[in-house]
């Protein structure tokens, strides 16, 4: 029997491999000789550093970079040595997870701490850069990190604006005369799930800007600044499209990627399916294994699941998903791909016991053995 396991994580207690390694060993129970292939999973989103890196073989590493509010935050990211990918979360250096709720403030949070990420990954010899830009906490266009990448973005007098959204509202010149002479080398596959525009009603600052504590005054003032800012960059850049799909992903990192670092915005979950080159172990398989920590009706809206079990179905093959709970919406997962899903979970317990690693890789894991014991069972 060969079996290929490409599981999502269970945020908060599980990360992909583990939870594809909790499988293996339940699947291992029944058939000691099968082969079985544990694969990383995600969606472009928390997670894709370390399901890349550990799954693909990588090595992992840390910088000392600027966070949101200026202060230094650590984050870690992965490089692929064989193939020169840099794996970076934009969220590790500019996330909104890394200040409190009372200290949100658009006009002053920045992406610089990106762009050091992205340097300091330059420096260490990557040409290839896989981005997720999911969590933000900035509304800035991108620019921090832009500056910190040797772009000029300068005031009336020639001096670089200031960080966070607010500076935008002094922009008056854009140059890249210092800008780091390698990135002409660099690609740049950027996970993106988002189609808003730069600006407008459906634009980064009105539709994102109130999680990130922008006030409905601040919202019309970073509106007008972007837009004032995509006019300019549209001088210079012939690409400068604030109306691309996209474009106000990450508070307007999204343009930034697209305008001045020559990047694709790509669905997430397809950019993991492709550098893992997940088909290949796919075609060769008897059975299936996915699954996340819950599975509901927001699942077959493009989740990681739902793209493994695509890739199966292209090739005829039996899938079967694993996963904390499921939802009563979760059956629109049988006709996505998924031809029968489990929760794992066997009696009322708390959520903390739920999600505890220890318990949700044993009940994983029996789960598990128990399906593919009746797998057995029908198959004798």
């Amino acid at each position: 029997m060969n079996v290929v396991i490409a599981i999502d994580s269970f945020k908060g207690s599980l990360t992909s491999m583990e939870a594809g390694k909790s499988a293996a060993d339940g699947i291992k129970k029944v058939h000691p000789d099968a082969e079985v292939a544990v694969c990383p999973l995600a969606d472009g989103g928390e997670g894709t550093v370390e399901a890349l890196t550990a799954g693909c073989g990588g090595i992992f590493t840390e910088v000392t970079v600027t966070g949101p509010l200026g202060k230094p935050v650590s984050c870690r990211y992965g490089i692929l040595e064989e193939s020169q990918t840099a794996i970076i979360e934009m969220s590790g250096a500019a996330g909104i997870t890394l200040i409190s709720s009372n200290e949100r403030n658009p006009l002053a949070t920045t992406t610089y701490g990106v762009g050091e990420v992205i340097r300091d990954a330059v420096g260490r010899g990557c040409r290839h850069f896989v981005v997720g830009i999911g969590g933000s906490a900035t509304n800035d266009g991108g620019i921090g990190m832009l500056q910190a990448l040797g772009f000029g973005f300068l005031d009336k007098n020639g001096r670089q604006i200031r960080l966070g959204a607010s500076g935008l509202a002094d922009l008056c010149t854009i140059t890249d005369d210092n800008v780091l002479p390698e990135l002409s080398e660099c690609t740049f596959r950027v996970a993106c799930d988002v189609t808003n525009p730069l600006c407008g009603e459906h634009g980064c600052s009105a539709v994102f800007g109130p999680q990130k504590g922008a006030t409905p005054t601040m919202i019309d003032q970073m509106d007008h600044w972007l837009s004032g800012y995509a006019a300019l960059a549209g001088k210079k850049y012939p690409k400068a499209d604030p109306c691309h799909a996209g474009a106000g992903a990450a508070g307007g990192l999204g343009f930034a990627f697209l305008t001045f670092l020559n990047a694709t915005l790509e669905s997430g979950i397809q950019i993991v399916l492709d550098e893992t080159h997940l088909s290949d172990h796919i075609k060769k398989a008897d059975i299936v294994i996915t699954g996340e920590g819950c599975l509901d009706g927001q699942t077959v809206m493009g989740k990681a699941p739902i793209g493994v079990a695509g890739i199966a179905k292209s090739f005829g093959k039996p899938v079967i998903a694993f996963s904390g709970c499921v939802t009563q919406e979760a059956y629109t997962c049988n006709a996505a791909g998924i031809d029968a899903f489990f929760p794992i979970q066997r009696g009322a317990v708390s959520l903390a016991d739920a999600m505890n690693k220890k318990n949700a890789a044993e009940n994983l894991c029996d789960t598990v053995e128990q399906v593919f014991r009746l797998i057995r069972t029908f198959s004798v």
